[in-house]
């Protein structure tokens, strides 16, 4: 039995195999290689997925076999409780470092990939959330044109059947926020976060509104920009580079947020909820689209947190539906989608490995490896259910409490 099973009380779940070639674990089983002595002190200094993460991004560590199933094998470890019973007692921690000493791993801890995030100041301030989002949107908008179907919705799409392509499910998810909004010709409508355009431009060319989008991405203000200009919208559709905090317009007579409210915070959630209330004429209707998990927590772990959404924060549906009903909203539907997220990302991790050469001419070999791991995590997180997604559908009531809604629903 090899040091790490005898601490672990168990076999390893995956192969291991070390810079010098020696390999131990289950024949058959993706083996993790440690390619060099940095990827252990990384591992030493900062144990755990952080860790993990920084190894693998920086190529110090990789990964033969099928990353998913590796991935599937550890967390089954983590989830059966044998990691958090892990105690190192005196004779444990002397040959550990015997060990790291007799490998040449001990030394300075080193550098973090210069992938990771790195932001300052009050925590949701807006300076900072603008670095926030800076982090992940503005990494190029080529590589989002690779990666994307060409809508550009980056947000879970609706697949209608299995053999539905993602193009055609991203357009029928913003048909279906358009028909659940009741968008006509001539109606004003909002998008708070609107990414790269892909709902502005789905509900002016194809249900006759004026809107409005707000973004803190540079890199996505120009896309939009270009875009309006393609298909001759510019007269009907106009995008700022705004925060939510700074609206100030006219209500309007619908309101939409699709993943944006992931990026506000808890102890900001309500200024945000309020902030889509008060945008919105009565019977006005609001389509809100959000991750979920099973309690409020900030961050998807140390590795999202680092390296894909900085102060991000999910809370569980009903916390949120909370958050609404407070602000003043009416909620008329809620709708789970967490199994067309598995879909979604998984055809965008295909697109990514079928265009890895390009992705790493757009942004390089750890950037893309970044986005393999963050890929392959996440449809992992939505198939466990270890993440959700709803669309939320509420409205501004009347003073007198009229809805405004029909009384069947016919949208979905």
């Amino acid at each position: 039995m090899t040091f790490v099973e005898k601490l672990l009380g168990v076999s390893l779940p995956v192969g291991l195999r070390t810079w010098d070639g020696v390999r131990i674990g289950p024949a058959g089983a993706p083996t993790v290689v440690l390619r060099n002595r940095r990827a252990l002190r990384r591992l030493l200094y900062s144990p755990g997925e952080l860790g993990l993460a920084r190894a693998y991004v920086s190529g110090d560590l990789d990964v033969e076999g099928d990353l998913t199933e590796g991935f599937r094998r550890i967390w089954a470890l983590t989830r059966s409780g044998v990691l958090s019973r892990v105690k190192l007692g005196p004779r444990d921690w002397a040959e550990a470092v015997r060990l790291a000493a007799s490998l040449g791993v001990l030394g300075p801890p080193p550098r973090p990939p210069a992938e990771e995030a790195r932001l300052t100041g009050k925590l949701h301030s807006l300076l900072r959330d603008k670095a926030a989002i800076a982090h992940h949107y503005d990494t190029s908008n080529a590589f989002y044109q690779l990666l994307l179907d060409e809508s550009m919705a980056y947000s879970s799409a609706y697949f209608r059947s299995a053999e539905t392509s993602l193009a055609q499910a991203q357009w029928d998810k913003l048909e279906m926020i358009c028909r659940k909004l009741d968008l006509r010709p001539g109606m004003r409508l909002l998008d708070v976060g609107c990414g790269w355009g892909s709902l502005l431009v789905h509900a002016a060319k194809h249900h006759g509104v004026e809107a409005v989008g707000i973004t803190l991405s540079a890199e996505q203000l120009e896309h939009i920009r270009g875009r309006l200009a393609e298909h001759d919208l510019t007269d009907r559709v106009e995008v700022r580079r705004q925060d939510y905090r700074e609206l100030a317009d006219e209500p309007f007579d619908a309101v939409a947020s699709i993943e944006m409210g992931e990026h506000v915070g808890e102890d900001n959630y309500p200024t945000y909820t309020s902030t889509l209330f008060r945008m919105l004429k009565p019977t006005g209707r609001l389509v809100l689209q959000q991750m979920s998990r099973g309690a409020v927590a900030p961050g998807g772990g140390a590795f999202i947190e680092r390296y894909i959404a900085p102060d991000m924060t999910m809370r569980p549906v009903s916390r949120t539906l909370g958050h609404l009903e407070s602000a003043g909203f009416e909620i008329r539907d809620v709708h789970a989608m967490r199994e067309h997220y598995v879909d979604t990302v998984r055809a965008w991790t295909a697109t990514l490995e079928s265009r890895w050469d390009d992705a790493v001419a757009l942004i390089g070999e750890a950037g893309a490896r970044v986005w393999r791991l963050y890929l392959v995590g996440g449809a992992m997180a939505f198939e466990e259910n270890r993440m959700g997604v709803d669309q939320i559908l509420a409205v501004r009531p009347t003073d007198e409490g009229s809805s405004g809604m029909p009384a069947t629903r016919e949208f979905a």
